[in-house]
Formats: C-alpha cells, sequence, structure tokens
C-alpha cells in the first residue's frame, strides 16, 4: 500500500515504516559522531521508551555507551492494510541497529501504569540476573488505569483559577486563531496530577527495589519541562504544571528512598521540542515555531537527540561535578532560556499576525519535524512507492 500522512488534530493516525527507520538511524548516527561516553550505566531501564525523549534515551544509552537497555511501551501493531503505530516501528528499528552491533535489547509492551508491566520487567530481570543501574522515566499519557481500583482517569491540558485567552495555531488550517480556555476544575486537577505526576514513578521504583533488582549507586531520572512566562498559564501554572510539581515531589522521595543504596533521583528539565505530546499543548505549537526559528538563527538548536546525550556525556555520566539548581533539578533548558532567545520570542509573539507568521516562525521546520515523528518528510524517501504491510511486519525484531 501507499502511506500517506493522515493528521487529525494533533495526531498522525497513520505511519511510515521506513521513514521510522530512518528516523532512529539518524539518531544513532549523531550518537556515534559524539563519540562513546565512559563510565555510562552497564543496565538500563527506559519506561516510555519508544518516542520522543524516551526513544532517545535508549538511542544514546546503547550506542553512546554500549548500555544494555530494557525498553517499555505500549503501542499497536499493524495488520495486512493498516500502519503500525510509530513508536512500534521505532521500537523495531532501534532493536535491528543494536543487535546488529551485538547490544542487549529486550523489550515490553504494555501498559507502564499496570501491576502486570511491572512484574514483566521484574520477572525480565531476575531470569535474565540483571540489576538496574538506571530507570528512565518518560511517559506521556492522556490517561492512566488505577491498578487498585480499575478505574481510568484522564488527564486536562487547562489553565487554573482563570481563563487563559492567547492566540494560538491551527496547523490543519495552517493559520492564527484566538483561544479562550476555561480554567480546569477540582477533579480535573487530581485527575490531570494521577495521570502525568509522580505516583506511578514511585510505585515502579518500590516495586523494583523491592525484588532487589536496583544496583548500588542507581540513577533514576524524570523528564519534565518549564518553559517561559509566554507558557506559562497552559503550562507551570496549569494542570500538566500542578502534575510536574507532583513529579519534583516524587523525585526527592524517591531520592531519599535510594540513600541506602548510594542512589539518587533526579528531574531533568528540557527545552522544548516537537513531539507528539507537546503538540497536544495549546499555544506550544506557535511558540515552538517561533523558538525554532530564533534557535537556529543562533546556532543554538537542540532536538530530542542533542538534549539527551549532552545530559548523558557531559551532566549525568562524566567526571565533572554534577551541578543542580535550587530544587535539585538538572537543567537542559539552558540555552532556549537565554535572555536573547526569550527577549526576541516576546517580540515576535506581541507582533505576530497571520500576515507576518510565516516570516517571524519557523513554521514550515515545525510541520517537517511534525511529519517527521509518524516517518514522513524525508526528502530520501519516496512516499508514492508501495509498502507491503504485513501483520508481522518488524514483529521479529521485537522479540
Amino acid at each position: 500500500m501507499i502511506i500517506k500522512p493522515k493528521i487529525r488534530g494533533y495526531i498522525c493516525t497513520t505511519s511510515h515504516p521506513i521513514g521510522c527507520e530512518v528516523n532512529v538511524l539518524n539518531q544513532i548516527s549523531y550518537v556515534k559522531s559524539c563519540g562513546e561516553f565512559k563510565d555510562g550505566p552497564k543496565n538500563a531501564l527506559i519506561i516510555g521508551s519508544s518516542t520522543g525523549y524516551g526513544l532517545s534515551s535508549r538511542i544514546s544509552l546503547a550506542f553512546g555507551a554500549k548500555t544494555n537497555t530494557i525498553g517499555v511501551f505500549f503501542e499497536k501493531q499493524g495488520g495486512m492494510n493498516k500502519t503500525a503505530s510509530a513508536g512500534w516501528y521505532n521500537s523495531a528499528s532501534f532493536s535491528h541497529a543494536a543487535k546488529k552491533e551485538g547490544l542487549y535489547v529486550k523489550n515490553i509492551n504494555g501498559d507502564a501504569f499496570s501491576d502486570e508491566c511491572k512484574k514483566s520487567v521484574i520477572d525480565l530481570c531476575k531470569k535474565e540476573s540483571i540489576k538496574l543501574d538506571l530507570i528512565v522515566y518518560s511517559i506521556a499519557s492522556s490517561q492512566r488505569k488505577i491498578p487498585k481500583t480499575g478505574k481510568i482517569v484522564r488527564s486536562t491540558l487547562k489553565p487554573i483559577g482563570k481563563s487563559y485567552k492567547t492566540i494560538a495555531l491551527d496547523t490543519n488550517k495552517n493559520m492564527l486563531f484566538k483561544i479562550d480556555i476555561k480554567p480546569a476544575n477540582k477533579q480535573e486537577i487530581v485527575d490531570t496530577i494521577s495521570v502525568m505526576g509522580g505516583e506511578d514513578w514511585e510505585l515502579w521504583i518500590d516495586v523494583l527495589n523491592n525484588a532487589n533488582l536496583l544496583s548500588n549507586n542507581v540513577k533514576t531520572i524524570a523528564y519534565s519541562y518549564i518553559g517561559s512566562e509566554i507558557t506559562w498559564p497552559i503550562y507551570l501554572h496549569g494542570t500538566i504544571g500542578k502534575a510536574k510539581k507532583d513529579l519534583e515531589r516524587a523525585a526527592n522521595v524517591i531520592d531519599i528512598k535510594l540513600k541506602s543504596k548510594k542512589g539518587s533521583a533526579y528531574i531533568v528539565v528540557l527545552k522544548s521540542v516537537v513531539t507528539q505530546a507537546s503538540s497536544a499543548i495549546p499555544v506550544m505549537p506557535l511558540y515552538m515555531s517561533i523558538i525554532l526559528k530564533i534557535m537556529k538563527e543562533k546556532y543554538i538548536n537542540e532536538g530530542c537527540i542533542e538534549q539527551i546525550q549532552r545530559l548523558f556525556s557531559t551532566k549525568l555520566y562524566s567526571n565533572k561535578l554534577l551541578i543542580t539548581d535550587n530544587k535539585n533539578r538538572l537543567r537542559l533548558d539552558d540555552l532556549e532560556l537565554r535572555d536573547d532567545v526569550q527577549n526576541s520570542c516576546r517580540d515576535i509573539w506581541n507582533k505576530i499576525s497571520n500576515d507576518n507568521f510565516g516570516e517571524f516562525t519557523d513554521y514550515i521546520g515545525y510541520k517537517k519535524e511534525f511529519l517527521q515523528l509518524f516517518g514522513f518528510g524525508f526528502e530520501n524517501i519516496d512516499y508514492n512507492v508501495d509498502v507491503i504491510i504485513k501483520k508481522q511486519f518488524a514483529v521479529n525484531n521485537l522479540l
């Protein structure tokens, strides 16, 4: 079948297996070009390893430090006339490339929030006699099924206290429009914290620790975002911001629990990048289109793989003193939050319109990066060529 992108809102319902492979191979190539970093973890568990920062984490660890990786993801397999999810193809492509170089790769496809998924990881680690040196928590989900009750709770992306009125970018119509987002109620705040906060991260560390699967000096990290004052009403000061504060609470709790193993837990604050999760947040597509233009012009832009490679090679696993902020967070958003970058962004934001947003943003670059998340938009791929989609396509690479 000939596979074309079918975009609905902020997601693409199709994915291209060859394009997803190119995306993975490009990231692998970048990591190799940086050279190996010493003293990386021997065994790492990446919870949420199939897209975005989680995928880049797995690639950076495996090809930058020869780390044995276990990836946990929740992705859909394709059928005879239906493509698999992009994360499925990403994971299959990574696994194929890693195995080709003799790297240890294990995959678990399941709901990371569930007890069953946690048990599968525990059983695998015990069977393989693995003790984990690093646990990366990189889950971005719109809903969570609570293990004890079976209740499904859903997150919301809303401001708190008062409505949020601003401009946004309609990526389907390619135009700006005004938005007025009503504030979240108390239950929506509670549910968003339950889905996107730190409770599940704590549960993972607890069950792994109780199963005696954590090594001495173990590290665990969870990814977060702060952003600038432009996005604060919908992000930092909104429902998702409350969830991120709970993630920080969990980091402190986990850090204390790991002291007996001389271990540590950190929140890693990253820059804005084009991911499926970030594209769902109102205002972010416009903000990222502006930031992309500014940072590219200053030659300081970083995508997922550049951010994560810098994290592991120059901070978490380097001989340098690990420097955190006053909340014990590792900061990788330093370039985005530079005064010159943010001043330019605010200036553009205040004068942008439908007449000039093409001039003041890198919307073309944003759209290209968005399509590439699903395997589209790569210049060296002929998307008019038939691709054979079989039910077992790439399955063997995941086993």
